[in-house]
């Protein structure tokens, strides 16, 4: 007859699905996921102003998605949520009205909120800021180098561009900080240190905007959020949501990638390594850790801020499971031209198959196809060709090897070493498919590797707030 425990609710709003996961309580004060769902938003739009170039989003598509997963979710179980945390794609923008950023309506689930004067989400895969125009900006007072799809360089392409489109908002945020500020009916935006890390012209040491810089160049910094820690919370709901009761707190929007980690990473002494459609490989800072001054546009490594004022060293690869799906399509394509069809998914098992059979491979393949941020116009190249090791099999063994070892150049075994790294925790769809993969992260690196650890946004925002003192 015990009360039945709260709930913690999570969400993630993600670059192609809307996820959410709740919590509850169990033993030894660890939490386990009780429901999850999840939504695809196909929210891609095309962009009037910025064209091909262009990355956009329809907000409104978004929310809609975010209100099918919270309705899929039992009533019962969203009726004890006590607590909301939120993440998100980080680097993007979207503008808003402050007085009408949505307005509530009653839905089958209770009352739910629809964007209103809400600009369409200029998100982080956005290309309109080319090189030179963004060396035509004034340079940042932050450790990370500025890019294209960065909330504030897409501020200042309007700036120039198209001014009068500013003129229609006062409030910007990511998509997951217009969330907690209409659930919360903030008047002034509320942003976490990890966003404004990711928006460009934020100095993570002060934890202030470059007001300074950005004033003398005309940029609109009424725009610009206030800042708050990660793990704090924002407001409270205004309105029953879905069930959810009024006055619950909702956490300070947080960055998806410090939620994966979070989600999995439980000694500091961990490495996490992710290989899906990219790849990543992360490591905790020592406690008191401070980045650079100023970026290093040459460096593979780039710091987050993490939570508790911590940071994260992230090497970021845009070289991952991609890299093995364009050399299945080009096996499959060389096959229709020799007039034989074979399904992409038979091909997959038989390269995987034939690489199990051959345990080692002279060839070296450097497997940037897509090339590195630090390094974008070194492409792949393969050397060391030997006439006894040309088969499917070699070839396969060494391409798998080449994208294990391009994520190590940029974040070497010593380096991992000298921060007190004991094992690897092995993520992602490309590793837990791939045992040609596996086998070669463990020859790499010389550390006991852990699979399965699930790397999820929504259960890692949700924690925080599970474990917010």
């Amino acid at each position: 007859g015990r009360p039945a425990p709260a709930c913690v609710l999570g969400i993630d709003l993600g670059t192609t699905s809307v996820k959410a996961a709740l919590l509850v309580g169990a033993e030894r004060g660890q939490a386990v996921v009780a429901e999850s769902c999840s939504r695809e938003t196909q929210a891609h739009t095309s962009s009037l102003e910025a064209g091909p170039q262009g990355m956009e989003q329809n907000v409104w598509r978004i929310i809609r998605a975010l209100n099918e997963c919270l309705a899929a979710l039992p009533q019962q179980q969203l009726q004890r949520v006590s607590q909301i945390g939120i993440s998100g794609q980080m680097h993007g923008i979207v503008f808003w009205k402050k007085d009408k950023g949505c307005k509530w309506t009653e839905c089958g689930t209770g009352p739910t909120f629809e964007p209103e004067e809400v600009s369409h989400l200029i998100t982080w895969q956005d290309g309109r800021c080319s090189p030179t125009f963004l060396s035509s900006l004034p340079l940042p007072q932050s450790h990370i180098s500025l890019a294209t799809g960065f909330g504030c360089a897409t501020v200042y392409w309007y700036l120039k561009k198209s001014p009068d489109f500013l003129k229609s908002y006062d409030a910007a945020g990511t998509v997951h900080d217009y969330v907690v500020a209409m659930l919360c009916d903030l008047k002034k935006p509320l942003m976490s240190v990890q966003n404004a890390a990711s928006w460009g012209y934020f100095n993570s040491r002060n934890k202030g905007w470059n007001t300074d810089i950005l004033k003398k160049s005309g940029f609109p910094v009424h725009l610009l959020p206030e800042v708050g820690d990660p793990g704090s919370i924002a407001g409270r709901t205004v309105c029953a949501w879905h069930g959810i009761p009024k006055g619950t707190k909702v956490g300070i929007a947080l960055g998806d990638f410090q939620c994966s980690v979070y989600s999995c990473l439980t000694e500091r002494t961990d490495a996490v390594l992710n290989i899906s459609t990219s790849a990543q490989l992360t490591i905790s800072m020592p406690p008191g850790f401070q980045p650079p001054e100023t970026p290093n546009p040459s460096s593979a490594v780039t710091y987050f801020p993490y939570f508790n004022g911590d940071y994260l060293a992230v090497a970021a690869s845009l070289n991952g499971g991609n890299v093995l799906a364009t050399f299945v399509d080009m096996v499959a394509r060389w096959t229709e031209e020799l007039g034989l069809q074979v399904q992409e998914s038979a091909i997959y098992t038989k390269i995987i198959k034939a690489a199990l059979a051959q345990n080692d491979s002279k060839l070296s393949v450097h497997p940037t196809i897509f090339g590195e941020r630090h390094i974008p116009e070194q492409l792949a190249s393969v050397t060391n060709i030997a006439v006894s090791d040309l088969s499917l099999g070699h070839v396969t063994r060494a391409l798998c090897r080449g994208i294990v070892e391009n994520l190590c150049s940029m974040l070497p075994v010593q380096r991992l070493m000298e921060t007190g790294v004991r094992r690897i925790l092995g993520s992602g769809s490309a590793l837990a498919r791939n045992e040609v993969l596996r086998q070669e992260v463990e020859r790499i690196f010389p550390f006991p590797v852990v699979y399965g650890k699930d790397v999820d946004a929504a259960v890692g925002a949700a924690m925080v707030m599970f474990h917010r003192k």
